[in-house]
């Protein structure tokens, strides 16, 4: 008799249902709270807060590879190391020879202030580089298509015998790699996000149907379908999902907007690239959306499945 009760208001539409005619709305059979409805919300909640810090990640690595890719291929460093009394003339004639190679910008000698900052983090500021045999450091930048690196080599080794080129390209790549690789991370966790998202609005549809199994059978004795009972959980489940993924993005994209900036060095390191820039904001909103379909495949599936058990 409750059971009877409940289905009063959908009633109608059930029986339309069996006269052949399907109804433009499901029944409200689903309980509008309880156990599997704050199981749904809070998961598609907590699921929309991690995937936005995932994308957040995948853009942020993107970014980093970018950034990486563009500073070090085009520049390079070339050392001279040479006995003292050679030292300046090595250095002047590289010098020459770099200004004169087609495809370099512009080349310049690192002074020995700033060759005493890059050592400062390991060796300390008071570090006696006047008494140490350092070798010269030049900073090449490239230009246009860039330098031949195996012709510029070549050249060095017979004019300028204590000089070594790094065109950095043993660098370059396994940082671009890496940076591809964490993309590919978050990527992934998108993914299991997204399938740990239809487990358990599975489960909770699932639990929802077996707790309803006398109004279910209710409306089948007025001869419901099983295409409309499933409409009714599907529409109902897919409705909490789109509002928990909702506050979950929004939760999200607020953590990430009061991140404080860690600056340039952070960010050169991979820690500042977390977060979202210009137009990367829109991305986050696809969350809720995407919840929502995968909450209506899950449910869709579970609910049939279900039905077709008790059957």
């Amino acid at each position: 008799m409750n059971a009877l009760a409940l289905l009063i208001p959908g009633r109608r539409r059930a029986e339309a249902s069996a006269a052949g005619a399907e109804p433009r709305e499901a029944p409200d059979v689903v309980p509008g709270s309880g156990f599997t409805a704050a199981l749904t919300v809070g998961t598609a909640l907590a699921m929309a807060f991690l995937a936005v810090f995932a994308l957040a990640m995948a853009l942020g690595a993107d970014r980093l590879a970018d950034r990486w890719h563009a500073t070090l291929a085009q520049s390079a460093t070339l050392r001279i190391s040479a006995p003292a009394g050679e030292l300046d003339a090595q250095t002047n004639r590289a010098l020459d020879i770099l200004r004169a190679t087609p495809g370099v910008a512009s080349v310049r000698l690192l002074e020995v202030e700033e060759q005493r900052a890059l050592l400062a983090p390991w060796f300390g500021p008071d570090l006696p580089l006047e008494q140490l045999a350092l070798p010269r450091l030049i900073e090449i930048i490239e230009g246009g298509g860039g330098f031949d690196p195996v012709g510029l080599r070549m050249r060095l080794a017979a004019e300028v015998p204590g000089s070594v080129l790094d065109d950095h390209s043993r660098w370059r790549a396994p940082m671009v790699a890496a940076a591809g690789h964490l993309r590919g991370l978050a990527l992934l966790s998108v993914a299991l996000i997204g399938a740990a998202t239809a487990a358990m609005v599975a489960l909770a549809a699932s639990f929802s149907l077996a707790a309803n199994a006398q109004a279910i059978a209710v409306l089948r004795l007025v001869g419901a379908r099983d295409t409309f009972i499933a409409r009714a959980f599907t529409r109902s489940f897919t409705l909490r999902a789109l509002l928990g993924a909702a506050l979950g993005t929004g939760l999200g994209m607020g953590a990430l907007a009061l991140m404080p900036s860690l600056g340039e060095t952070a960010g050169d390191a991979g820690l500042g690239g977390i977060g979202f820039r210009g137009a990367d904001w829109l991305w986050p909103l696809v969350v809720p959306p995407f919840a929502a379909i995968v909450a209506w495949a899950a449910t869709r599936a579970a609910a049939f499945r279900v039905l077709r058990r008790e059957g």
